[in-house]
């Protein structure tokens, strides 16, 4: 897509990619961190990678076997 533009369309929508940018509040990497941290610790109890699916729930559970003869 950006091979078939001009060098003035790129620059345009660079510059209205700035301006979406700079309209962000930014944040401190040390408060989003921990915040973060708190939200998985707090989620790992539901976590399915973490304690594993149920094998009545699980639905990649195999149907039956395969009998070759």
């Amino acid at each position: 897509m950006a091979q078939d533009m001009t060098e003035k369309e790129l620059l345009k929508m660079e510059i209205d990619q700035l301006k979406k940018e700079v309209k962000l509040e930014r944040q401190m990497v040390s408060k989003t961190a921990k915040e973060l941290k708190d939200y998985i610790e707090s989620m790992a109890g539901e976590d399915p990678l973490l304690k594993g699916v149920p094998e009545d729930k699980n639905p990649f559970k195999e149907k039956g076997g395969c009998i070759i003869s």
